[in-house]
């Protein structure tokens, strides 16, 4: 199987795959042309690259394009899975927005931006002027309650196979539990729950690539969002563990030559223990 990656990072643990530079993607073609499937182009590289020259990515189509955008993701969600999404207001920035926003959650709230990530782009707001000050600097206001947690998880999937699952546990007097704005990691007492609904979404979707956010209410699993270019701090000896599984899920799938990846099915979905995810 011929490979081609435009993100070396991300495949360090797979061996004989050729590195190219996104932005040099035109000067290489014929190799381009010659790969059986192209590892984590850029979102722009999309495009071209599926639509243009008919080959197979991975992470998997929907993985972009369903990844690339919060509102979009949030949508899908609420679609398939209602009664998993925190409650969520998804609006224009205006004065009746702001309104219905403050009646319906009070204040403290949650607001994130629509295109963020690593916890950059979120916001805790305290009051009436600090979302009326967020609205006019963001045209469309995502907003959430505060939840009454102190620490939700990060279950990373790929193809199909869970590679670890983990806390993050916020840091004293903070609202992020993201690891890289100082929230703390801790493997013990993961709930099959959180584990069952991101191997559903992973399959529902045909995501083969994310780090899912959940976090558990009452014994219940809520779904935040996917990240399709997740963190690897969490991630014991995460190189060899990741390319590992990408090479086994590309091995399954290497008779489909559509550029779009069939959906996940039963026998797709490798549940892995919680000993084996560490």
């Amino acid at each position: 199987m011929k490979l081609i990656t435009f993100d070396a990072f991300r495949t360090l643990g797979i061996p004989g795959v050729r590195y190219i530079k996104p932005e040099r993607m035109l000067d290489h073609l014929d190799e381009i042309r010659a790969a059986d499937i192209l590892l984590f182009p850029e979102y722009w590289q999309i495009t071209t690259l599926v639509y243009g020259l008919g080959k197979r990515i991975f992470p998997s189509l929907p993985s972009y394009a369903i990844g690339h955008d919060k509102v979009e993701q949030t949508r899908v969600f609420q679609a398939i899975c209602p009664d998993n999404v925190p409650p969520t207001e998804i609006r224009g920035a205006s004065r009746q927005a702001i309104d219905d926003i403050e009646a319906r959650f009070g204040y403290p709230l949650i607001v994130k931006e629509v295109k963020s990530s690593m916890g950059v782009g979120v916001k805790l707001i305290q009051s009436r002027g600090e979302l009326e000050a967020h609205a006019a600097e963001h045209p469309v206001l995502y907003a959430q309650p505060r939840l009454e947690i102190d620490r939700d998880l990060r279950i990373v999937v790929v193809g199909g196979e869970v590679i670890t699952a983990y806390w993050r546990v916020t840091p004293l007097g903070g609202y992020r539990s993201n690891v890289s704005q100082g929230g703390e990691t801790a493997y013990d007492n993961i709930p099959a729950p959180a584990i069952a609904l991101a191997l559903h979404l992973a399959e529902a979707l045909s995501v083969d690539h994310a780090g899912f956010d959940i976090a558990m209410v009452d014994g219940h699993p809520l779904v935040f969002e996917f990240n399709r270019l997740f963190g690897n701090q969490g991630i014991p000896d995460s190189s060899r563990r990741i390319g590992a599984a990408i090479l086994r899920h590309l091995a399954l799938d290497s008779s489909d030559n559509d550029p779009t990846p069939p959906r996940l099915t039963p026998r797709r979905v490798r549940r892995a223990t919680l000993e084996e995810t560490g």
